[in-house]
C-alpha cells in the first residue's frame, strides 16, 4: 500500500523530494483523503485520481465542486455511464514456467508463475463471477477426486471481493474498464519440464554441433515460436548449418547458435547440425558456464491444469455478453547448464535432445 501511494505521488510530482511535497502539500492531503477512508485503503489507481485531483489542486477556488463520495467507494476503479454496442469479456490465463537444470541433469529450480488478465468491453456496472477448479473449493464441496489445482501466493486486483472469496471461494468483482490483471499466483512445485535438453560439448580445433529435437506431447498440441539458444566459444568462426526444419543462424554478438522452429507439433522429431572452426585454445571458465536457454509458447494449454469452470456476467439491464477464455503456457527463465567434455577424437559433438512432456 505504501509503495502504491508513493507511485501515485511520483505520478503527480514526477520527482518525490522534500521540496515537492512541501510545495504541493494541499494536493498531498487531497490525495491521501481519496486513497484512504477512515484508515482503510480505497484506491491507488492514478488514472481515477487524476480525473478528480489536478496537480494544481491547491489553487482551486473554495467553491469548486468536489466529486461525490461514491467516486471513491468500492467501485472507484470504474466510471459510470460506460456504453458499448457489443459487450464482451476477453480472459487470458497465462502461465510462465521457470526452470533451472544442472549440468548433471538435476532440476535445481522449478516454478510456475500464473496470471489471469482481462480485457473488459462491457456497458454499465456489471458484476462478474469467476469459478476455477480450486482445490480448496472442491474439498469443501466433496469433489476431491475431480481435477483441481492448489494455488499459492494468490494476489487479487482491488476490485475482487475478498470476503466473498474467503467464504465460498467465489471470485466476484466489478471489473475495471479495458485491460487489467485480475489475479496472479505461483506454484513452487517440481513439474515435468515441458522441454528437456541433454547436452554435451567436446572441444577441439574443428567442432560439430548436432541438435535433436523431439516433441512427445499429443499431436493436438503445438509449441509455437520455439527458439533454442546454444552458447559456443566466442572465437568460433566459419559456421555451416543444416536443419530438417526451421532456421538456424550464428549470432556472433551473443556467441551463440539460435535455432528457431516456428511450429513444433506433437509427435515430431527434428535435427540441426552445425560445423564451426574453433582454435585449439580452451575457453575461459566463465564462458563455459553460460547456459542453454529455451523459449516457447503453447496455446490452449496450462501446465498447472488450472481451468475456468464458469465466467458469469450479471448486469441490471440484462444485456447478453460474450465471455472468451484463452490459455497460454510460455517459457520464463528456462535454462540448462551445459556438460563440457575435453575428450578429443575425430569429431567433437554437441548433442541436445529436446523433450516436450505435456500430458
Amino acid at each position: 500500500m505504501l509503495e502504491e501511494t508513493l507511485s501515485v505521488f511520483k505520478e503527480y510530482f514526477k520527482s518525490l523530494e522534500e521540496e515537492s511535497i512541501r510545495d504541493n502539500f494541499v494536493t498531498v492531503y487531497e490525495l491521501l483523503d481519496e486513497v484512504m477512508d477512515f484508515g482503510l485503503p480505497q484506491t491507488t489507481d492514478s488514472k481515477i485520481l487524476l480525473e478528480y485531483i489536478t496537480q494544481q489542486g491547491h489553487k482551486l477556488e473554495i467553491g469548486a465542486p468536489r466529486p461525490p463520495a461514491t467516486v471513491t467507494n468500492a467501485v472507484s476503479w470504474r466510471s459510470e455511464g460506460i456504453k458499448y454496442r457489443k459487450n464482451e469479456v476477453f480472459m487470458d490465463v497465462i502461465e510462465s514456467v521457470n526452470l533451472l537444470v544442472s549440468a548433471t541433469g538435476s532440476v535445481l529450480r522449478s516454478e510456475i508463475l500464473g496470471s489471469i488478465k482481462l480485457k473488459v468491453v462491457l456497458s454499465g456496472m456489471p458484476e462478474l463471477r469467476l469459478g476455477l477448479n480450486d482445490k480448496v473449493l472442491f474439498e469443501i464441496t466433496g469433489r476431491e477426486k475431480s481435477k483441481s489445482v492448489e494455488l499459492e501466493d494468490v494476489k487479487f486486483h482491488q476490485c475482487v471481493r475478498l470476503s466473498r472469496f474467503e467464504n465460498d471461494r467465489t471470485i466476484s468483482f466489478i471489473p475495471p474498464d479495458g485491460e487489467s490483471e485480475l489475479m496472479s499466483y505461483r506454484l513452487n512445485t517440481t513439474v515435468k519440464p515441458l522441454i528437456w535438453i541433454e547436452s554435451m560439448i567436446e572441444k577441439f580445433s574443428h567442432s560439430r554441433v548436432e541438435i535433436k529435437a523431439r516433441s512427445q506431447f499429443k499431436s493436438r498440441s503445438t509449441a509455437n515460436n520455439v527458439t533454442i539458444l546454444v552458447p559456443v566459444p566466442s572465437d568460433a568462426d566459419s559456421p555451416k548449418f543444416k536443419t530438417s526444419t526451421g532456421h538456424a543462424k550464428w549470432l556472433p554478438e551473443k556467441s551463440a547458435v539460435e535455432w528457431t522452429i516456428k511450429s513444433f507439433p506433437g509427435g515430431k522429431e527434428y535435427m540441426m547440425r552445425a560445423h564451426f572452426g574453433l582454435p585449439s585454445v580452451e575457453s575461459d571458465e566463465q564462458e563455459a558456464k553460460r547456459p542453454i536457454t529455451v523459449n516457447f509458447e503453447i496455446p490452449y494449454f496450462t501446465v498447472s491444469g488450472i481451468q475456468v469452470r464458469y465466467l458469469k456476467i450479471i448486469e441490471k439491464s440484462g444485456y447478453q455478453a460474450l465471455p472468451w477464455v484463452r490459455y497460454i503456457t510460455q517459457s520464463g527463465d528456462y535454462q540448462f547448464s551445459i556438460c563440457i567434455s575435453d575428450t578429443r577424437g575425430e569429431g567433437g559433438t554437441l548433442i541436445l535432445q529436446l523433450f516436450s512432456l505435456i500430458h
